[in-house]
Formats: structure tokens, sequence, C-alpha cells
């Protein structure tokens, strides 16, 4: 049930609902939480709190997924594994994800968030699910731990912002550059206490991938959390992924603060060494020799992301070393199905699914000293992906995979015109 008073915002409803009373901007409320999450990285934490105060278990809220350090690739690695199997078990936890089935924050879209809902994880890119029109935040170990026993949190009601997208993206530009062309332009503490909410004029012109990729750098832009008004995008996303169908609510309330964003006016971006804001165009940075390309995370590890990378690696070679790690295991096997995985290998790529690895520095593909890294995760500060020497830029997976065949950075848009 969506909470009937006279609302601003999205998130004004949402939260509403939550707290079972009407809220504004800068109230301090206790909400509760509908889904609540953590991976193998953080989740040993918060079974540390839970085991120490000795409460029980929300477990029908609660969705786990071992997803960062996947395969474990330490002893330590395996025995905190060890020990999350037995707490999920012992508390009766039925959506478990193991080894091989994806990246939380993919799972979490594909199977279990719906618009409307209250999400917290125990990792700060929760805020993924925004995209599905719920409210998401990542809070820490103890926080997460308080809500997996009580079912509930409370929050500062953040201010909301309007982000309207007009027109349709031009060939070579992805939801990937929308994020960083916000960050280029409004720097990455811009909207501290805001949330965003985007509203697409043209639906249909901005699918559901490159909604969670742009949701899901909210945090990189310093938003408390970033949402898209639910459209009949997302009434199809969820139909078409689990069968079942969802109602959206009506927002068409005043904003205190709305920003528009032409998005033909959007070229191939780049976020250069070693900030996530320090955006520059492709061309500015095209011709530098690049020693390692990674196709994949939670930010662009979607199939319209693998597709793109197929489409222009197909009947060619690599020239930097290049690994591709589908979000999940659905996307990986219907990559397998479309014949993307086969082109890929046979690209010369290496290609696995279901781990963050790369993204983190944790395995999988570390960066070596002084290497030059193109990457489609999030993040590119110093020592992120490796060693601290190492110079990360961050691209749209066409840049990444045009990239890693012409072994330097190269503007994609001459492989994708109509």
């Amino acid at each position: 049930m969506w909470f009937l008073g006279v609302m601003r915002s999205l998130t004004e409803m949402i939260l509403s609902r939550a707290a079972g009373r009407g809220v504004s901007p800068g109230d301090v409320v206790e909400v509760e939480v509908n889904l609540v999450a953590f991976h193998d990285l953080t989740g040993y934490h918060v079974v540390e709190v839970v085991e120490k105060v000795g409460g029980n278990v929300n477990a029908g809220n609660l969705v786990v997924a071992f997803d960062h350090m996947v395969p474990p690739p330490t002893q330590r690695a395996a025995e905190i594994q060890v020990s999350l199997r037995k707490f999920v078990r012992e508390r009766g936890v039925s959506a478990f994800h193991d080894v091989g089935d994806g990246i939380l924050h993919q799972l979490l879209l594909e199977k279990y968030a719906v618009p409307g809902a209250v999400v917290m994880g125990a990792d700060s890119h929760t805020v993924t699910v925004g995209a599905l029109g719920a409210f998401a935040q990542g809070l820490g170990a103890s926080d997460i731990a308080a809500i997996v026993m009580t079912g509930s949190t409370w929050l500062v009601v953040p201010e909301p912002v309007k982000v309207t997208l007009l027109g349709s993206l031009r060939d070579g530009v992805m939801g990937k550059d929308v994020a960083l062309y916000i960050l280029g332009k409004y720097g990455a503490e811009y909207f501290n206490g805001n949330s965003l909410e985007f509203y697409v004029e043209r639906p249909r012109e901005f699918p559901m991938d490159y909604r969670a990729t742009v949701a899901n750098m909210g945090i990189e832009m310093g938003a408390d959390t970033l949402m898209f008004i639910p459209d009949v995008v997302t009434v199809e996303y969820i139909k078409n992924m689990r069968g079942v169908d969802v109602s959206v609510p009506m927002v068409k309330g005043e904003y205190n603060d709305e920003i528009s964003i032409e998005l033909d006016s959007i070229e191939p971006l780049v976020a250069a060494p070693d900030s996530v804001d320090n955006v520059k165009s492709v061309g500015e940075v095209e011709g530098m020799d690049v020693d390692y390309v990674f196709i994949g995370s939670c930010t662009n590890g979607r199939l319209s992301d693998i597709e793109v990378a197929a489409r222009i690696l197909k009947g060619r070679r690599v020239r930097s070393r290049c690994i591709v790690i589908p979000a999940s295991r659905s996307v990986f096997e219907e990559a397998l199905r479309l014949g993307y995985i086969d082109i890929l290998t046979r690209a010369g790529c290496v290609v696995t699914f279901g781990t963050c690895g790369p993204c983190i520095g944790g395995h999988f593909g570390i960066a070596g000293p002084d290497e030059i890294v193109v990457s489609t995760s999030n993040r590119n500060f110093k020592g992120r992906m490796g060693h601290p020497s190492a110079k990360i830029y961050l691209t749209n997976p066409a840049t990444a995979a045009v990239s890693a065949v012409e072994g330097k950075i190269v503007d994609p848009r001459k492989y994708l015109r109509s």
C-alpha cells in the first residue's frame, strides 16, 4: 500500500509508508525495512554483532550472497564462507546465494527488490536497486546487524532533487556516460543530503540496465540515495524477470530543486585517475596505451554490457589482456545462449561469472605496478584494483571493449555507428 497523503516526491511517499506517518525532508524517522542484505566480505562482521548480542534473526527479509572473494582465494576467505553458510543454515535464511550465483546488487535487482521498498545492505552500492524505484542505502555492519534483529532502522529524510532525462542517447553512449556526466558537472560531494529522483521522458529509450548503472553510482555522486521514478520499463522488467505484476505510484509532486539533462548532448566519457569526478571526454585521453581491461562488476556486468562488448569483439582479437565478468549466473547463461561468451573467449578474453574480484582488487585480475587499467566498475581510487601505482580509467563497456581491441583508449563510436 502506498501512503496516500500529500507528497512532493517518491522519497517522501516511500518513507511515509515505512514510518507509518507523513514525513518531510530533515525529519529523523524510524522506518520499517522491507529487505536487508549482506555479502561475504561484510557479512562476517554483521554475524559477529548478531551473535555477540544474541538476538533473533528475521530471516524472511534477509538476502545473503557470496560475491566479493569468490571462489575463495585465501584460506581466511574460505573460513569466513564456511562460518556464514553455517549461520544461514542455522537461522533459516532461504534467500542465500553461494559462490557463482552472482553479485549481491544484481541479485537484489533481478529477484527481490520492488518499487517502493526500503532496502538496506552492508555495502555502499546497495543503491543499485534504486533503478526499480526502491529507497536503498548502504550501512555499516552494526547498523545492518540491528536491522537483521529488529526489522527497522532510523534515518534522516533526505531532500529530494528531480533529475529529468530528456531525449535519447547517441551511438556509443551508455548509462555509464550519464553517471560520469553528472559527476563531471557537479562533483563527487555535491548531492550530500539529497535523494536523486530520475524521471525518464522516453522510458524505453533508457532501459533498466542503464538505470541500474546510474543508480549504482549514486553513492559516487554523494547522494543519500538515487531512484528512478517507476514507469512502464520498471513494470516490464519485473514481469520478465520474475513473472509477477507490480503496481507503481504516480509521482507528480513539486521539488525545490530540479535538473534536466539532454541525453543527446552526452558523448563517451572517462573518469581519469584518481577520482570518479575527474571526468574527461574519451577524445582527451585517446591514444593512451592500455595494459588491462575489465568489463563487469555491479556497475556494468549486465546483459547489454556483455552484448556491446561481444558486438565489438566479434571476429577480432584483444591486444590488451581483458577480463569479462557477467554480474550474475542468469546474465552469464543468457549471454552463453546468445553466443556472446563464445565470441569473447575466441577474442582472447578471460570470462567467468559471479564475482566482484577485480573491482576491489581482491582477486581474479589484480592491477600491477604502473599498469594502465580501463575498467567499467565504479571507483578508480589509488589501490582500488591492486597496486597503488596503477592508473584506473572508468569507462562504459563499449569504450572498454574497443580499448582492449586496439590496446589503447579509443572512442567507440567508429565501431558502433548505425
